[in-house]
C-alpha cells in the first residue's frame, strides 16, 4: 500500500454509480488497493498491506487467477491418517456376538464394561474433534491457497452437518476433506458426492432409509437446502426421491450401496421418469434452472453482499444479475470456478454498496486478524472458545440450515466477544489477567507500516500518518473521529511510533464497527 496516500485518492471507485446488472469486467485503471483488499477479504481472509499492494500491481485478472489457481500453489495437507479413523469404529463379529450373548444372559457385568467402553471412545473421539477443530483453523490461518478454505467454509455452510449429531469426528473430517477436493470444482460431482458421504448420510438418517421405510430426510434437505430452495419441488418429489436415495448407506468409513434394499422401480421426480437412482436423482435436480439460480445466490450471498435475511433487496437489476450468474454456471456444467472468475472481476463486484457491507463472520473475524495484522496465533483453544462464543463453532453448524450469517454475528453479547478476542491476539490479555505465554509471543505490528518507511521515512514516524495507513488498510477509510482518536492515543505515549503505539492504535481500531464489516 503505497505511502502515506489514502484510499480514496489512489482508487477511482469513488466514481459512484448505480450498481451494475451485467458481469463486465472492471477496468484494470479502476483497480487499485482498495479493490485489491476487497478481492482479499472476500476471496480469502484478508491480506497484509504488502499483499494488497502487489495484487493491485498485477491488476484484476493476474489477481483473481492467482487466488483462484489452487492447483497451482504447493501446500502439504495432512496424510489421510493424520487422525485416527478406528475411535468409533463398529464392533467386531466378536465384539457383537459376545455383547449379544451378555444381552441374552443378561450379564451386568459385561454390558457394563461394554457401556464404559463405549463411553471411553466418545470421550476419546470429543477430543479429536477439537484437535479437528483447531487443525482446520491452523490451516486456514496458515494456507497459501485462502479460497480453497473460503470454499470450504462456504459448502460447510451450504450442506451443513454437524458432529454434536453424527459423534463421528473422522466422518467430519472425511467430509471436511470433500468439500476441500471440490473447493472450486464442480458442484454436480460435489452433490453426488454428498449423497455417499458416511457424515451426511447418518446426519440426516439416509443409513437407516429402506424400500419398505424410506426416510425422507436427506431427500427433502437435498432439494430443499443444498440445490433448488423452497417452492421448487413438490411432496410427492420428495417422497419419489426418498425412494431413489434407498439403500444408501455406509459401513465403517465407506459408503455402500445396498440393492436389497434399494426401491428400483420407476419413479417420476421433478422433469425425469425412469428407474431413477440416487444419481438420477442429483441429474433431475441439476436439470432445474432453480438449482443453478440457488447456488448462484448462494455464492453470492457468501462472497458479495447477504441476501438470504432481507437486508438487501433482491431489486430487478440484483435479479438479472443473479440470473446471469445462474447462465454461466449453466454453461460451464456447475464448473464454480468461472463463476468465481466472473463474479471476482466484475465492476458489480466492486462497487461501493457491495464493498464493506458484510459482517465479518467469526473465522473470518479470527483468521483474518492473523493474517492481516500479523498477530500471534497465541493459544488455538481460546480462539476456538471465542468463536464459539460468537456464534459460529466449526463442525458444529447450529441446524442443517447451517449459519445464517449476516446480522446476526452481531449482538450485544458477541460484539463484547469480539472486541476482548481480538485484544488478546494483539496484546495477550485475556478478560481475567495475561496470557502466561502472551511475553514469548510478542506482537510486532511494525511491518505493517514498512510501505511508509519504504516511501517516506518521515511520514512511518508521523501517528497521523501511520494513524491514516492503518485505518486504510483495516477498515477501507479515514474518518476524521478516527484519526483524532488515533493521534490523541499516540499524543498521551509521547507521539512516539513504534511496536507499542502502533499496537495500541490497531486495539482502537479494531474495536470500531467499521472493522466488523469487509
Amino acid at each position: 500500500m503505497p505511502g502515506a496516500q489514502s484510499h480514496s485518492q489512489i482508487s477511482s471507485a469513488d466514481e459512484v454509480g448505480p450498481i451494475p446488472s451485467s458481469l463486465d469486467a472492471i477496468d484494470a485503471l479502476n483497480f487499485g488497493p482498495r479493490e485489491a483488499n476487497h478481492l482479499l477479504l472476500r476471496a480469502g481472509f484478508g491480506g497484509t498491506p504488502r499483499q494488497i499492494e502487489t495484487l493491485a500491481e498485477w491488476g484484476p485478472e493476474r489477481a483473481v487467477d492467482h487466488l483462484l489457481n489452487l492447483d497451482g500453489i504447493t501446500y502439504d495437507p495432512p496424510e489421510p491418517d493424520a487422525f485416527d479413523k478406528n475411535i468409533m469404529r463398529p464392533n467386531t463379529p466378536a465384539e457383537q456376538n459376545e455383547y449379544q450373548r451378555a444381552r441374552r444372559q443378561r450379564d451386568e457385568d459385561a454390558l457394563a464394561r461394554f457401556r464404559a467402553e463405549r463411553q471411553n471412545r466418545q470421550r476419546a473421539d470429543r477430543r479429536q474433534m477439537g484437535d479437528i477443530q483447531r487443525w482446520w483453523l491452523t490451516r486456514m490461518i496458515e494456507t497459501p491457497k485462502p479460497l480453497e478454505e473460503k470454499m470450504t467454509l462456504f459448502w460447510h455452510g451450504l450442506l451443513a452437518t454437524s458432529y454434536r449429531t453424527i459423534e463421528n469426528s473422522y466422518h467430519m473430517f472425511q467430509q471436511n476433506q470433500l468439500y476441500r477436493t471440490h473447493a472450486v470444482g464442480s458442484y454436480a460431482d460435489l452433490l453426488r458426492a454428498i449423497i455417499r458421504d458416511p457424515a451426511m448420510l447418518a446426519y440426516l438418517d439416509n443409513n437407516d432409509s429402506s424400500k419398505r421405510r424410506p426416510n425422507e430426510n436427506l431427500a427433502r434437505e437435498l432439494m430443499e437446502l443444498f440445490s433448488l430452495g423452497v417452492g421448487a419441488y413438490t411432496e410427492r418429489d420428495i417422497k419419489e426421491g426418498a425412494r431413489a436415495l434407498t439403500g444408501y448407506t455406509f459401513e465403517d468409513d465407506r459408503f455402500v450401496f445396498k440393492a436389497d434394499n434399494h426401491d428400483d422401480g420407476p419413479k417420476s421426480i421433478l422433469s425425469l421418469r425412469g428407474k431413477l437412482d440416487g444419481d438420477g436423482f442429483v441429474s433431475a435436480i441439476l436439470a432445474q434452472p432453480a438449482c443453478a439460480r440457488y447456488i448462484a445466490a448462494r455464492l453470492y450471498d457468501f462472497f458479495a453482499r447477504h441476501i438470504t435475511d432481507g437486508s438487501t433487496p433482491i431489486d430487478r437489476d440484483l435479479d438479472r444479475f443473479l440470473d446471469r450468474l445462474a447462465h454461466s454456471l449453466r454453461k460451464s456444467n456447475y464448473e464454480v470456478k468461472p463463476v468465481l472468475r466472473e463474479l471476482f472481476l466484475s465492476r458489480h463486484f466492486y462497487h461501493p454498496d457491495v464493498m464493506r457491507q458484510r459482517i465479518k463472520s467469526p473465522a473470518e473475524l479470527v483468521v483474518g486478524a492473523v493474517r492481516t495484522l500479523l498477530t500471534p496465533v497465541r493459544d488455538l483453544g481460546v480462539l476456538a472458545q471465542g468463536m464459539e462464543l460468537m456464534g459460529q463453532s466449526l463442525f458444529h453448524p447450529p441446524s442443517v440450515k447451517g449459519w445464517d450469517g449476516g446480522r446476526t454475528w452481531i449482538n450485544t453479547s458477541t460484539l463484547f466477544v469480539r472486541q476482548n478476542l481480538l485484544n488478546y491476539m494483539l496484546t495477550g490479555a485475556l478478560p481475567n489477567g495475561y496470557d502466561a505465554a502472551s511475553s514469548r509471543d510478542a506482537y510486532d505490528p511494525t511491518p505493517l507500516i514498512d510501505g511508509l518507511k519504504r516511501d517516506d521515512p518521515n511520514a512511518a514516524a508521523n501517528p497521523e500518518a501511520v494513524a491514516r495507513s492503518l485505518l486504510g488498510f483495516t477498515v477501507g477509510a479515514e474518518p476524521d473521529a478516527a484519526v483524532t482518536a488515533l493521534r490523541h492515543f499516540a499524543s498521551e505515549h509521547g507521539s512516539r511510533v513504534n511496536d507499542k503505539t502502533i499496537t495500541g492504535m490497531l486495539v482502537l481500531v479494531t474495536a470500531m464497527p467499521e472493522y466488523q464489516l469487509c
